[in-house]
């Protein structure tokens, strides 16, 4: 006989009702994990970092500031990801040096006299 009507004929309708899923509850509830997201959408800048980049480093220790509670990095990227919705950004790595204008002025000077030499 099938499971779910062997659960209805010992409990009835009440005994067909979804129930809170097994596993241990989450760490932060909803509240403290809108407290996190907004804390994390100041930026990291707000929270004395050198640069406004978000690692799971650096967002673990606002969580705990803002929480009170420490969570180990795969539980940072679980909330990041999983809760908040955010996905993983890597920067452009670009050239501190990089001179936008001189590049302008080189492939319009420079690069059709080197291509016409060819």
């Amino acid at each position: 006989m099938r499971r779910w009507r062997r659960m209805w004929e010992q409990g009835g309708a009440k005994a067909l009702r979804r129930r809170p899923a097994p596993g241990r509850p989450p760490e932060l509830d909803d509240t403290q994990v809108e407290a996190v997201r907004a804390a994390l959408e100041q930026g990291a800048q707000a929270y004395g970092f050198a640069a406004d980049l978000w690692t799971l480093e650096r967002a673990g220790v606002v969580v705990g500031r803002v929480s009170g509670v420490k969570l180990a990095r795969a539980s940072v990227w679980r909330l990041l990801t999983g809760r908040l919705g955010w996905s993983l950004q890597r920067p452009r790595r670009q050239a501190v040096e990089r001179d936008e204008s001189e590049i302008a002025r080189w492939v319009a000077t420079e690069w059709p006299r080197i291509k016409k030499g060819r």
